[in-house]
């Protein structure tokens, strides 16, 4: 799981995901932590046909049956085997509310020293990472007040020769039992499919990029 990570500047997330002055100027969180206003990527909302749109939200889905936008428990990760049965993001999941999230870098932390040292990811090529998620919009229904919301999407890393380095070591657990997580980059030719696609097309795009794409280590 993930609870940090730099967004990109405004113009790099314009040039990337071509979501360009037609959208409204827009600020958020230079880095980002759980709650924190964080911008995503998702298929415009008011558009027939297909366009993308760039959005400002809370990091942490407010579900449909929230009470209050500040949640009691985090839902800024998602396990995206379980999009289809976890109440706060089944409903996002069936209505095909995928967005991208935009980052210049994340942070995980590593515990084979025996303590926690924080790693830091980028792309090796040096594009910002556009990672999974789910988006849903919330009202209050006191102040009618609108609230954007988002996930990031994870998935079992214990498999991957980076990625399963990551997470303190459950010692009750066997190694091949740990479900060490890892947040999902979606790859620029398939920014479309994620967005767009159908269900099936969409959890096709859901698996572990090669080790290659991973420029890493102590932040």
């Amino acid at each position: 799981m993930c609870n940090r990570y730099t967004p990109p500047k405004e113009l790099e997330i314009e040039r990337e995901w071509h979501v360009g002055n037609r959208n409204p100027l827009r600020w958020w969180d230079d880095v980002l932590f759980p709650r924190g206003t964080g911008a995503f990527i998702r298929r415009a909302r008011d558009d027939a046909g297909y366009s993308r749109e760039l959005v400002v939200g809370q990091w942490g889905l407010i579900p449909w049956f929230a009470k209050e936008p500040k949640l009691k428990y985090p839902t800024n990760n998602a396990r995206s085997e379980e999009l289809a049965d976890k109440a706060s993001y089944k409903l996002p999941w069936a209505r095909g509310q995928r967005c991208i999230i935009p980052a210049v870098d994340f942070d995980e932390p590593n515990w084979e020293t025996g303590k926690n040292v924080w790693w830091r990811f980028r792309r090796a090529d040096g594009r910002p990472w556009g990672l999974a998620g789910l988006w849903n919009t919330w009202t209050d229904k006191t102040t009618g007040e609108v609230h954007e919301s988002y996930t990031m999407l994870t998935l079992n890393a214990d498999a991957h020769p980076l990625m399963n380095r990551m997470h303190k070591p459950d010692k009750k657990l066997g190694p091949n039992e740990q479900d060490k997580r890892s947040v999902i980059p979606i790859e620029p030719a398939d920014y479309d499919q994620w967005l767009a696609g159908t269900q099936e097309e969409a959890q096709a795009i859901l698996r572990m990029p090669a080790v290659e794409l991973f420029d890493a280590g102590p932040a």
